[in-house]
C-alpha cells in the first residue's frame, strides 16, 4: 500500500512541477529546474520526463552532489539521467555540479561559474531531507555547515564525516532563489523528523529548517 501511495504523491509532484515549468516557461524563454539525488526522487523523476513539456527550453541542475565521476553509481547526475531524461525529457540541458578536479574545493568555483549563468531564479527546487534533518549537502555534522548556510556564493566543497565521499552543494542563499519550493519526503520517520524541525529554529542542529521559514509545499507518504 504504502508503494502504490508513494507513486501516486511522485505523480502529484510531477503534475506541480510540470505545471510551474509551463507557467514560467509560458513568460520566459528558458526554465531552471533543481533537484536532488537519492532513492526518493526516482518515481517522481519518471512522472514528470513523460510530461508534454517544452523541454528543450528547460534547464536541469542539482542541489547537491558527490564529488565523483558522472557515470559511477553514486552520481546524481546519472540517476538524474537515467530517470528524468527520458523519453520527452531528454531534450532538456542537465547542467552538472562536478568537474575534472581532484577535490571539490578544487572545482567548486567552476562549477559555480556554471551555475550562474543558468535561468535564475529557478522555476522550482525540489529538496529531499535526511534521517538527520539534511538537505541537499548541508550536514548537521559538516565543518562547512556555517558557511553553506551563511555565505552568498552560488557553492560550497563539503566534507561530513557521516559521508563516504566529498561533495558539493548550492549554498542555501542560492536554493532561496527560486519561485516556488517543495519538499519530497516518504516514511513515519522522515515525517516524525519534519515535525521535530517545526518545533524548533536551531537550523545547525537541523539544516532542513534554513528552508521551513519560506514557503514550502510538502510531499509525503509513508
Amino acid at each position: 500500500m504504502s508503494e502504490l501511495c508513494r507513486e501516486r504523491l511522485a505523480g502529484q509532484l510531477a503534475e506541480a512541477v510540470a505545471e510551474a515549468l509551463r507557467q514560467d516557461l509560458a513568460r520566459h524563454e528558458r526554465a531552471l529546474l533543481v533537484v536532488s539525488g537519492g532513492s526518493t526522487p526516482v518515481p517522481f523523476f519518471r512522472a514528470l520526463g513523460a510530461c508534454e513539456l517544452p523541454w528543450a527550453r528547460v534547464q536541469v541542475t542539482l542541489a547537491d552532489e558527490r564529488w565523483v565521476a558522472e557515470d559511477a553509481d553514486a552520481s546524481n547526475a546519472r540517476l538524474v539521467r537515467a530517470h528524468l531524461l527520458r523519453g520527452p525529457a531528454a531534450e532538456a540541458t542537465l547542467v552538472p555540479l562536478t568537474t575534472d578536479d581532484p577535490t571539490p574545493e578544487q572545482g567548486a568555483e567552476t562549477v559555480a561559474e556554471r551555475i550562474a549563468g543558468l535561468a535564475w531564479p529557478a522555476s522550482a527546487v525540489v529538496l529531499g531531507m535526511g534521517g538527520d534533518g539534511h538537505t541537499a549537502s548541508l550536514f548537521p555534522d559538516s565543518r562547512e555547515l556555517d558557511l553553506a548556510l551563511t555565505t552568498d556564493a552560488i557553492t560550497v566543497a563539503v566534507r561530513a564525516s557521516s559521508q563516504p565521499q566529498p561533495r558539493i552543494t548550492l549554498s542555501a542563499d542560492r536554493l532561496h532563489r527560486a519561485r516556488r519550493h517543495f519538499l519530497h519526503i516518504t516514511g513515519g520517520e522522515k515525517r516524525d523528523m519534519l515535525v521535530r524541525a517545526l518545533a524548533g529554529d536551531d537550523v545547525r542542529e537541523l539544516p532542513i529548517r534554513a528552508f521551513l521559514t519560506c514557503p514550502l509545499a510538502t510531499y509525503w507518504a509513508p
